[in-house]
Protein backbone atom coordinates (compact mmCIF):
# COMPACT_ATOMS: atom_id res chain seq x y z
CA UNK A 1 0.00 0.00 0.00
CA UNK A 2 2.79 2.31 1.24
CA UNK A 3 4.74 1.61 -2.50
CA UNK A 4 1.34 2.27 -4.23
CA UNK A 5 0.69 5.41 -2.45
CA UNK A 6 4.31 6.32 -2.71
CA UNK A 7 3.88 5.77 -6.86
CA UNK A 8 0.21 7.69 -7.58
CA UNK A 9 2.00 10.76 -6.12
CA UNK A 10 4.94 10.39 -8.10
CA UNK A 11 3.16 10.44 -10.55
CA UNK A 12 0.59 13.15 -9.82
CA UNK A 13 3.94 15.15 -9.52
CA UNK A 14 5.19 14.32 -12.84
CA UNK A 15 1.77 15.41 -14.47
CA UNK A 16 1.75 18.69 -12.98
CA UNK A 17 5.21 19.55 -14.08
CA UNK A 18 4.28 18.13 -17.68
CA UNK A 19 1.56 20.82 -17.60
CA UNK A 20 3.78 23.87 -16.12
CA UNK A 21 5.65 26.23 -17.52
CA UNK A 22 8.34 24.39 -16.45
CA UNK A 23 8.12 21.82 -18.97
CA UNK A 24 8.00 23.58 -21.81
CA UNK A 25 10.87 25.71 -20.90
CA UNK A 26 13.21 22.46 -20.91
CA UNK A 27 11.58 20.68 -24.31
CA UNK A 28 12.62 24.65 -25.53
CA UNK A 29 15.86 24.38 -24.06
CA UNK A 30 16.99 21.01 -25.25
CA UNK A 31 18.08 21.89 -28.47
CA UNK A 32 20.48 24.16 -27.24
CA UNK A 33 21.79 22.82 -24.22
CA UNK A 34 22.44 19.75 -26.17
CA UNK A 35 24.24 21.39 -28.45
CA UNK A 36 26.33 23.40 -25.88
CA UNK A 37 26.77 20.09 -23.95
CA UNK A 38 28.02 18.47 -27.01
CA UNK A 39 30.57 21.25 -28.38
CA UNK A 40 31.23 23.11 -25.53
CA UNK A 41 31.25 20.85 -22.29
CA UNK A 42 32.75 17.68 -23.89
CA UNK A 43 35.41 18.90 -25.86
CA UNK A 44 36.03 21.36 -22.36
CA UNK A 45 36.00 18.21 -20.46
CA UNK A 46 38.66 16.65 -23.16
CA UNK A 47 40.94 19.42 -22.85
CA UNK A 48 41.54 19.11 -19.52
CA UNK A 49 42.35 15.61 -20.09
CA UNK A 50 44.51 16.54 -21.92
CA UNK A 51 46.26 19.24 -19.78
CA UNK A 52 46.73 16.32 -16.83
CA UNK A 53 48.45 13.72 -18.63
CA UNK A 54 52.14 13.40 -20.79
CA UNK A 55 50.54 12.55 -23.92
CA UNK A 56 46.95 12.63 -25.94
CA UNK A 57 47.14 8.64 -27.04
CA UNK A 58 47.56 6.60 -24.45
CA UNK A 59 49.21 8.82 -21.33
CA UNK A 60 49.93 8.35 -18.14
CA UNK A 61 48.02 10.90 -15.20
CA UNK A 62 50.96 13.50 -14.37
CA UNK A 63 48.72 15.77 -12.88
CA UNK A 64 49.79 19.90 -12.44
CA UNK A 65 53.44 19.05 -14.04
CA UNK A 66 52.59 20.07 -17.46
CA UNK A 67 51.46 23.55 -15.38
CA UNK A 68 54.62 23.71 -13.99
CA UNK A 69 56.41 23.03 -17.18
CA UNK A 70 54.64 25.80 -18.87
CA UNK A 71 55.26 28.48 -16.18
CA UNK A 72 59.04 27.42 -16.30
CA UNK A 73 58.44 28.38 -20.58
CA UNK A 74 59.92 31.25 -21.84
CA UNK A 75 58.05 32.04 -24.71
CA UNK A 76 54.80 31.79 -22.41
CA UNK A 77 55.98 34.19 -20.06
CA UNK A 78 56.72 36.58 -22.77
CA UNK A 79 53.57 35.52 -24.35
CA UNK A 80 51.37 35.92 -21.11
CA UNK A 81 53.17 39.43 -20.18
CA UNK A 82 52.22 40.93 -23.96
CA UNK A 83 48.82 39.72 -23.50
CA UNK A 84 48.35 41.12 -20.12
CA UNK A 85 50.49 44.38 -20.95
CA UNK A 86 47.99 44.65 -24.13
CA UNK A 87 45.18 44.59 -21.87
CA UNK A 88 45.76 47.23 -19.43
CA UNK A 89 46.50 49.55 -22.31
CA UNK A 90 44.10 49.06 -24.61
CA UNK A 91 40.65 48.75 -22.51
CA UNK A 92 41.35 52.04 -20.92
CA UNK A 93 41.85 53.58 -23.86
CA UNK A 94 38.76 51.92 -25.68
CA UNK A 95 36.27 52.84 -23.10
CA UNK A 96 37.70 56.56 -22.59
CA UNK A 97 37.51 56.84 -26.30
CA UNK A 98 33.82 55.05 -26.72
CA UNK A 99 32.51 57.35 -23.73
CA UNK A 100 34.11 60.35 -25.58
CA UNK A 101 32.70 59.51 -29.06
CA UNK A 102 29.60 58.99 -27.67
CA UNK A 103 28.76 61.91 -25.13
CA UNK A 104 29.97 64.16 -28.56
CA UNK A 105 26.97 62.01 -30.57
CA UNK A 106 24.84 62.69 -28.20
CA UNK A 107 25.49 66.26 -27.50
CA UNK A 108 24.24 66.91 -30.98
CA UNK A 109 27.31 66.47 -33.52
CA UNK A 110 26.74 67.23 -36.87
CA UNK A 111 26.54 64.71 -39.24
CA UNK A 112 26.57 62.03 -36.28
CA UNK A 113 24.48 59.42 -38.76
CA UNK A 114 27.16 59.85 -40.48
CA UNK A 115 29.60 59.27 -37.87
CA UNK A 116 27.50 56.71 -36.76
CA UNK A 117 28.11 54.47 -39.69
CA UNK A 118 31.27 55.24 -40.09
CA UNK A 119 32.32 53.66 -36.36
CA UNK A 120 30.13 50.92 -36.53
CA UNK A 121 31.42 49.84 -40.26
CA UNK A 122 34.59 48.07 -38.81
CA UNK A 123 32.20 45.64 -37.52
CA UNK A 124 30.66 44.30 -40.62
CA UNK A 125 33.50 44.41 -42.63
CA UNK A 126 35.99 40.87 -43.07
CA UNK A 127 38.59 40.91 -40.59
CA UNK A 128 41.32 39.48 -43.56
CA UNK A 129 40.30 42.33 -45.39
CA UNK A 130 40.94 44.86 -43.56
CA UNK A 131 44.23 43.95 -41.87
CA UNK A 132 45.64 43.81 -45.63
CA UNK A 133 44.78 47.19 -45.66
CA UNK A 134 46.64 48.28 -41.92
CA UNK A 135 49.35 45.97 -43.24
CA UNK A 136 50.08 47.70 -46.69
CA UNK A 137 49.75 51.03 -44.27
CA UNK A 138 52.27 50.46 -41.79
CA UNK A 139 54.64 48.14 -43.79
CA UNK A 140 58.27 49.62 -44.12
CA UNK A 141 57.44 50.26 -47.88
CA UNK A 142 53.74 51.25 -47.08
CA UNK A 143 51.81 54.24 -47.10
CA UNK A 144 52.64 55.73 -43.92
CA UNK A 145 56.55 55.61 -44.31
CA UNK A 146 56.17 57.02 -47.54
CA UNK A 147 54.08 60.46 -45.53
CA UNK A 148 57.38 60.58 -43.52
CA UNK A 149 59.99 60.05 -45.95
CA UNK A 150 57.78 63.20 -47.65
CA UNK A 151 58.10 64.83 -44.62
CA UNK A 152 61.87 64.32 -43.98
CA UNK A 153 61.65 61.34 -41.28
CA UNK A 154 63.44 58.40 -41.34
CA UNK A 155 61.53 55.20 -42.36
CA UNK A 156 60.33 53.21 -39.35
CA UNK A 157 59.87 49.48 -39.53
CA UNK A 158 56.87 49.34 -37.69
CA UNK A 159 55.99 45.62 -37.81
CA UNK A 160 59.49 44.52 -37.10
CA UNK A 161 60.50 46.52 -33.78
CA UNK A 162 59.12 47.10 -30.54
CA UNK A 163 56.45 49.65 -32.80
CA UNK A 164 54.67 46.37 -33.34
CA UNK A 165 52.62 46.64 -30.05
CA UNK A 166 50.80 50.30 -31.01
CA UNK A 167 50.37 48.89 -34.48
CA UNK A 168 48.49 45.92 -32.79
CA UNK A 169 46.84 48.58 -30.15
CA UNK A 170 45.68 50.75 -33.08
CA UNK A 171 44.11 47.78 -34.91
CA UNK A 172 42.20 46.90 -31.83
CA UNK A 173 40.86 50.13 -30.97
CA UNK A 174 39.47 51.12 -34.73
CA UNK A 175 37.81 47.43 -34.52
CA UNK A 176 36.07 47.97 -31.10
CA UNK A 177 35.79 51.74 -30.48
CA UNK A 178 32.79 51.71 -32.79
CA UNK A 179 30.69 48.72 -31.01
CA UNK A 180 31.48 50.19 -27.21
CA UNK A 181 30.33 53.60 -28.84
CA UNK A 182 27.21 52.20 -29.43
CA UNK A 183 26.54 50.74 -26.24
CA UNK A 184 27.50 53.96 -24.59
CA UNK A 185 25.81 56.25 -26.52
CA UNK A 186 22.31 53.56 -26.07
CA UNK A 187 23.26 54.02 -21.71
CA UNK A 188 23.36 57.86 -22.50
CA UNK A 189 19.88 58.34 -24.07
CA UNK A 190 18.18 56.28 -21.23
CA UNK A 191 18.91 58.78 -18.90
CA UNK A 192 16.15 60.81 -18.14
CA UNK A 193 16.84 64.29 -19.41
CA UNK A 194 14.93 65.54 -16.12
CA UNK A 195 17.89 64.94 -13.68
CA UNK A 196 20.21 67.55 -15.77
CA UNK A 197 17.23 70.41 -15.58
CA UNK A 198 16.69 69.83 -12.00
CA UNK A 199 20.63 69.42 -11.43
CA UNK A 200 21.08 73.22 -13.40
CA UNK A 201 17.98 74.60 -11.28
CA UNK A 202 20.05 73.31 -8.39
CA UNK A 203 22.73 75.42 -9.54
CA UNK A 204 25.17 72.53 -10.67
CA UNK A 205 27.84 73.02 -13.88
CA UNK A 206 28.71 70.55 -16.48
CA UNK A 207 31.12 69.08 -14.72
CA UNK A 208 28.91 68.07 -11.35
CA UNK A 209 26.01 66.76 -13.85
CA UNK A 210 28.73 64.63 -16.07
CA UNK A 211 30.03 63.46 -12.73
CA UNK A 212 27.06 62.99 -10.41
CA UNK A 213 24.86 61.78 -13.17
CA UNK A 214 25.86 60.97 -16.45
CA UNK A 215 28.63 58.58 -14.47
CA UNK A 216 26.46 56.78 -11.92
CA UNK A 217 23.92 56.23 -14.36
CA UNK A 218 26.25 54.46 -17.17
CA UNK A 219 27.78 52.01 -14.69
CA UNK A 220 25.62 49.35 -15.69
CA UNK A 221 26.77 49.83 -19.51
CA UNK A 222 30.29 50.68 -18.29
CA UNK A 223 30.30 47.50 -16.62
CA UNK A 224 29.14 45.58 -19.61
CA UNK A 225 31.64 47.08 -21.50
CA UNK A 226 34.56 46.60 -19.59
CA UNK A 227 34.03 42.83 -19.32
CA UNK A 228 33.18 42.37 -23.22
CA UNK A 229 36.95 45.28 -23.67
CA UNK A 230 38.76 42.51 -21.48
CA UNK A 231 37.49 39.20 -23.09
CA UNK A 232 38.15 40.58 -26.25
CA UNK A 233 41.34 42.13 -25.85
CA UNK A 234 42.67 38.48 -25.45
CA UNK A 235 41.16 37.67 -28.75
CA UNK A 236 43.17 39.68 -30.75
CA UNK A 237 44.82 36.90 -32.87
CA UNK A 238 43.48 36.80 -36.26
CA UNK A 239 44.65 40.46 -36.78
CA UNK A 240 47.93 39.90 -35.33
CA UNK A 241 48.19 36.94 -36.97
CA UNK A 242 47.32 37.64 -40.92
CA UNK A 243 50.03 41.41 -40.01
CA UNK A 244 52.98 39.81 -38.74
CA UNK A 245 52.47 35.76 -39.38
CA UNK A 246 52.82 33.37 -36.72
CA UNK A 247 56.35 34.86 -34.97
CA UNK A 248 55.60 38.12 -35.27
CA UNK A 249 58.05 40.62 -33.16
CA UNK A 250 58.57 39.56 -29.36
CA UNK A 251 56.36 42.97 -28.81
CA UNK A 252 53.54 41.66 -29.80
CA UNK A 253 53.66 37.19 -29.57
CA UNK A 254 50.63 36.83 -27.24
CA UNK A 255 49.24 33.87 -25.96
CA UNK A 256 46.81 33.29 -28.88
CA UNK A 257 50.31 33.37 -30.94
CA UNK A 258 51.37 30.49 -28.26
CA UNK A 259 48.82 28.52 -28.55
CA UNK A 260 48.75 28.36 -31.92
CA UNK A 261 52.07 27.59 -32.22
CA UNK A 262 52.08 24.30 -29.68
CA UNK A 263 49.15 23.34 -31.91
CA UNK A 264 51.22 23.01 -35.14
CA UNK A 265 53.78 21.69 -33.36
CA UNK A 266 51.25 18.90 -31.59
CA UNK A 267 52.49 19.75 -27.95
CA UNK A 268 48.60 19.42 -26.90
CA UNK A 269 49.69 19.26 -23.41
CA UNK A 270 51.27 23.21 -23.77
CA UNK A 271 48.70 24.28 -25.63
CA UNK A 272 45.69 22.83 -23.43
CA UNK A 273 47.11 23.78 -20.11
CA UNK A 274 47.97 27.36 -21.40
CA UNK A 275 44.16 27.48 -22.85
CA UNK A 276 43.00 26.42 -19.46
CA UNK A 277 45.28 29.12 -17.67
CA UNK A 278 43.67 31.34 -20.01
CA UNK A 279 40.53 30.75 -19.53
CA UNK A 280 41.35 30.46 -15.18
CA UNK A 281 42.91 33.87 -15.52
CA UNK A 282 39.79 35.83 -16.97
CA UNK A 283 37.10 33.58 -15.72
CA UNK A 284 38.50 35.20 -11.76
CA UNK A 285 39.22 38.71 -13.23
CA UNK A 286 35.61 38.99 -14.41
CA UNK A 287 34.37 36.82 -10.69
CA UNK A 288 36.16 39.97 -9.10
CA UNK A 289 34.69 42.47 -11.09
CA UNK A 290 31.47 41.49 -10.64
CA UNK A 291 31.82 40.95 -7.02
CA UNK A 292 33.35 44.57 -7.19
CA UNK A 293 30.21 45.90 -9.27
CA UNK A 294 27.70 44.23 -6.65
CA UNK A 295 29.39 46.35 -3.87
CA UNK A 296 29.44 49.24 -5.50
CA UNK A 297 25.32 49.16 -6.03
CA UNK A 298 24.46 48.39 -3.13
CA UNK A 299 26.82 51.23 -1.34
CA UNK A 300 24.53 53.76 -3.53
Amino acid sequence: MMRTAFANNIGRRLARFRKSDGASAIWLLAPSLAGFCLFFILPFGVAFYYSMVDTPVGGSFVGLHNYAMLLDNASFRRALWNSLRFTALCVPLNMMLALALATWLHGGAYGRRWFRIAFVTPLVIPVASVVFVWQMFFDLNGVLNGWLQSWGWTPTDWMGSSSALGVTVVVYLWKNVGYNMLLFLAGLQNIPVDYYEAARIDGAGRWRQWRSITLVYLMPTSFFVLVMSIVNSFKVFRETYILAGAYPDPSMYTLQHFMNNMFQQLDYQKMTAAAFLLAAGISLLVLILFIAEDRFNRSL
